[in-house]
Order: structure tokens, then C-alpha cells, then sequence
């Protein structure tokens, strides 16, 4: 019998390549790493990374980057993935689209096909997929997604494009005047696209300079915040490099490292409070949306406002005809399975006064907490 060896997985190859990236290998700060004050804190320390993370979602985005990057350049003629940076921070603007007056002073190679008609544009290029793109609709850029943007923006008004090898012409342009500012989100799963564009914000700017600043003043990592709740609840933690320098380990295999914060029984104290003010939060807003649903159950599907209505659903249940399969199997003549019916044998044992037998089957049942209020102190019998 002849062995087939597996094929190398293409991943491999692309980590490999994606690795050796001169963004990859980047030391300083970049602007696509101030998601999250504490990662950015560990990037500055100079952190060597904790965790092995899979960086198939990330090495798709960079390739969806690189081929629409490359056609916006082509066609439109706008500056793709040019550096900048400061003494605090660095960043590839994924586009830059010049107006006339300041393409004006570059060779024709290099002005936009269609110059700005709002003034200087800085736009970023941002992929989600299908399960976050409901609230990109609804709620737009994150805080973090409009800093990181900021930042590049700032750096080209205060300083212009980073005079290096490959950009030497656009560089003598020296501080671009930016008097716009551009999202764009592409649906990584099915090309969809949406745009969110709003003019320059002095204060804002200085907002996201000011956001650096305080990292670069911090003691060391540890003094950090943590933008985000963890591993397993947040998919920033399950895929930071650096999760186990930020968060440390359990104090036992099988439990959230979330545990390392409550240290006494204050910390208990807090998070029992907030786990009840959460529970009722959700309470409250599951009789909202039980009394909303009830009252659209007549509704047409249809656009109404900001939101679409869809139904799904409504149609004849089925289930499998035992009987029908019995019939099939005789009429084929094979064998009908006489499996033991557990749920019938263990009504038998119970009705009769018989204990049904148990064993462990190497399993843990579920832990499930109980809140409640602490009964109060009974009064003292006065002699």
C-alpha cells in the first residue's frame, strides 16, 4: 500500500511570509496597536510575545488590504500604504487622497486621477466579518478604530509622509492640511462595503495624541488599563500575543483567568454587586424586546427607520416516522437495530422502587451560581 504524504499547508507559508514583514518585525509603536492601553504599554516595554496566536484572520485582512489597496492606486491614483511617524508612534496610511492643489506640487505620476474636492483625505480600511457586521452598521467605527485614524492623520498634518526610500518624492510635500477623515468596512465574506467619513477634528486629534502620551508616561506595562474583559469574552485578548503577560496564569487548570482579579473579599463583594446589576439589566431588557416582539408579530417584512424587518421561519415542523423507517427496513430485509431504550428501562426501574444504576463517566457537571440577598441579622433576645 503506497503512502501519501500530506501536502505543506499553505498557512504555514503565509505565517512565514506575513512574519517576516517589516511591520512584523517593527519595535516602536504602532498606530494599529493602541486597540488596547495595555498591549500598547507591553509594545513599548518591549514585551517579547506569551502566546502563539492564529493569524489566519489577520494574514486574510492583509491580503484583502493589499489587492483593493493596490486597485485604488491603480485606478484613482491615491497614495497607498505610505508611512508616517513621530517620535511616539509609526503607521502605514492605508490611502491618502490628495487634493488639487496639493497634488499640484507633485510629478503627474503621482497626482489622484479625481483629486479631493473636500480637501485632504485620509482614509483607513478596516475587514469584518459577517458576525460583526450588524454593528458596524448600526454603531459605525469603534472608539479605538477612529483614534488609530487620528493618529495617522495627525502625524501627516504635523509632520508628513516619513522621508525613506520608496516615498522620497511625497515626503518634500512636508505637513499635508487633512480636512478629511474616511472609514471604510469591507465584509470579509461577502465584499459588502460601507463608508463612514466625517471633516477633520482638531480636538479629536489631540485626543488620540494625548491617548499615546499617557502610555508612553506609564511606570511599566502593569500600571496599564485593560481596554477589554479577557480571554473568552473579548476576541482582541484570544488573539493578543502578549495575553498571558497582561492577564497571568489561573491559580488551577480549567478556570477563566479572570479569577486573578479578586484578591479579597472586597473584590468578592464588588463582583457579586455587579453580577446582580447585570442581571437585572438583562432582565430589564428582555422585557423590552418580549413586549417589542410581541407587537410586531403582524407586521410585514420591510425597512422601518434605521432597521430591517425579516422573518424566518413559519414553516411545517417534521420529524422522523419511526414506523415508516421500520416498514422500509422489513420490506429491504435489513435487520431493524434493537438498541436498549435507556429512558424507558430507567421509568421501569423508578416505577418499580428499583434505584437506577449510576457511574461516573469521567465528566464534570456544570457549576452554576446562585446569588441571593443576605438574609438579615435576626434581633437579639433582650433578657
Amino acid at each position: 500500500m503506497t503512502t501519501i504524504a500530506e501536502p505543506p499547508s499553505i498557512w504555514t507559508a503565509a505565517t512565514a511570509v506575513d512574519d517576516r514583514r517589516p511591520r512584523s518585525k517593527q519595535t516602536q509603536l504602532g498606530a494599529s496597536e493602541t486597540v488596547c492601553e495595555m498591549r500598547a504599554a507591553h509594545r513599548i516595554a518591549g514585551t517579547e510575545p506569551t502566546d502563539p496566536t492564529d493569524k489566519k484572520m489577520a494574514i486574510l485582512g492583509t491580503y484583502i488590504h493589499e489587492g483593493l489597496l493596490t486597485a485604488a492606486r491603480t485606478e484613482y491614483g491615491w497614495l497607498v500604504e505610505k508611512a508616517t511617524a513621530s517620535e511616539l508612534v509609526r503607521g502605514h496610511v492605508d490611502a491618502v487622497q490628495l487634493d488639487a492643489e496639493t497634488a499640484a506640487r507633485l510629478p503627474k505620476r503621482l497626482r489622484p486621477v479625481v483629486p479631493s474636492q473636500d480637501g485632504v483625505t485620509v482614509e483607513d480600511v478596516k475587514t469584518k466579518s459577517t458576525y460583526k457586521w450588524d454593528q458596524v452598521l448600526r454603531y459605525g467605527a469603534t472608539a479605538a478604530e477612529i483614534r488609530q485614524t487620528y493618529l495617522y492623520a495627525g502625524m501627516l498634518r504635523e509632520r508628513g509622509f516619513e522621508d525613506r526610500p520608496g516615498q522620497r518624492q511625497i515626503a518634500r510635500l512636508g505637513p499635508l492640511n487633512v480636512q478629511r477623515i474616511r472609514l471604510r468596512f469591507i465584509n470579509r465574506d461577502n465584499g459588502s462595503e460601507f463608508t463612514q467619513e466625517f471633516a477633520f477634528d482638531e480636538f479629536e486629534a489631540a485626543t488620540a495624541r494625548w491617548w499615546v502620551e499617557q502610555v508612553h508616561a506609564l511606570p511599566g506595562p502593569h500600571a496599564a488599563r485593560r481596554d477589554f474583559d479577557g480571554p473568552g469574552l473579548d476576541a482582541v485578548c484570544d488573539y493578543c500575543p502578549v495575553r498571558t503577560a497582561c492577564w497571568g496564569m489561573p491559580a488551577r487548570p480549567g478556570i477563566p483567568v479572570q479569577t486573578n482579579l479578586v484578591h479579597d473579599d472586597k473584590d468578592r463583594e464588588q463582583a457579586l454587586a455587579d453580577y446582580v446589576a447585570g442581571a437585572e439589566q438583562e432582565k430589564a431588557g428582555k422585557k423590552v424586546k418580549d413586549l417589542a416582539r410581541k407587537k410586531l408579530d403582524n407586521s410585514p417584512a420591510g425597512d422601518y427607520g434605521p432597521n430591517r424587518l425579516k422573518w424566518t421561519g413559519g414553516n411545517a415542523a417534521k420529524s422522523t416516522d419511526v414506523q415508516a423507517m421500520v416498514d422500509l427496513h422489513e420490506e429491504a430485509r435489513i435487520p431493524v437495530p434493537m438498541i436498549p431504550d435507556a429512558a424507558r428501562m430507567e421509568k421501569n426501574l423508578k416505577d418499580a422502587g428499583i434505584a437506577v444504576p449510576q457511574r461516573e463517566n469521567g465528566k464534570l457537571t456544570a457549576r452554576s451560581i446562585n446569588v441571593s440577598p443576605v438574609p438579615a441579622a435576626k434581633p437579639s433576645k433582650v433578657a
